[in-house]
């Protein structure tokens, strides 16, 4: 397994490849040990296409990520999962209506724990889910950050 560790408007994110693909993409909210990579021609070129384009992501010149990604989980999170990346940019959906996707209206307790499991931030889009009264809810990284992205996303 690969990392590259960048400054990013949210804090410092971690990517993390193995066998060419992305399989986690983490905020390093401790920052004990986060220090930021210092050349990143060091790490692959999955890392590096993964930075690239989370980059454009925060100028607003992608709204759609182009990487392979590999997603650890049980089959019922590799189902919300999948749904997450139903929504579209600048767009929320709720948790019932993540249930109701995955084909389980009554599991909205569980999309949302298997949201908060969710390994692939931003890529996989956790931050796009709210609650039924459009309230944000909860995040594994903050109200705060939730906010920017949802704000970023309606920027551009």
């Amino acid at each position: 397994m690969d990392n590259y560790i960048f400054q990013s408007p949210i804090g410092l994110l971690e990517i993390c490849e193995e066998n060419g693909s992305i399989i986690k993409v983490s905020l390093k909210q401790d920052g004990i040990n986060a220090v930021p990579s210092k050349d990143y021609t060091r790490h692959s070129d999955v890392l590096y296409e993964a930075y690239t384009q989370l980059n454009e992501y925060f100028t607003g010149k992608r709204s759609v990520f182009d990487l392979h990604i590999s997603l650890n989980g049980t089959l019922f999170q590799k189902k919300v999962w999948k749904e997450l990346q139903n929504i579209p940019y600048g767009e929320t959906r709720s948790y019932e209506s993540i249930a109701c996707g995955i084909g389980n209206k009554k599991a909205v307790r569980a999309v949302g724990h298997a949201n908060g499991k969710n390994p692939i931030l931003i890529i996989v889009p956790c931050h796009r889910v709210i609650n039924k009264n459009g309230k944000l809810g909860g995040f594994a990284c903050g109200i705060e950050v939730k906010k920017f992205l949802l704000e970023l996303e309606t920027r551009f």
